[in-house]
């Protein structure tokens, strides 16, 4: 009989590293050792790029040829055997 896999549970647990000290804000899982993956968030702004998404607003495409058909939200005949 084959063994059976292992799997690998992973707990995410914030905390703050300042001036070389990393202080969890949680008590971890309780293990005597364990392998961890420390995330470094890039929280000033001033540094990452800036990033604009392109929107488009309700309605502002209304008087420039784009609308909604007035049969929008009617049922599809495509579908009828689907029910």
């Amino acid at each position: 009989m084959s063994k059976p896999k292992e799997r690998n549970m992973y707990t995410a647990v914030k905390g703050t590293y300042e001036n070389g000290v990393l202080t969890l804000e949680e008590t971890p899982p309780t293990v005597e050792k364990s392998e961890v993956v420390v995330l470094f968030m890039n929280e000033d702004k001033s540094k990452a790029p800036e990033v604009r998404a392109k929107r488009v607003r309700l309605g502002s495409l209304a008087h420039k040829g784009y609308q909604i058909p007035e049969d929008f939200n009617a049922p599809l005949d495509d579908l009828k055997d689907y029910k």
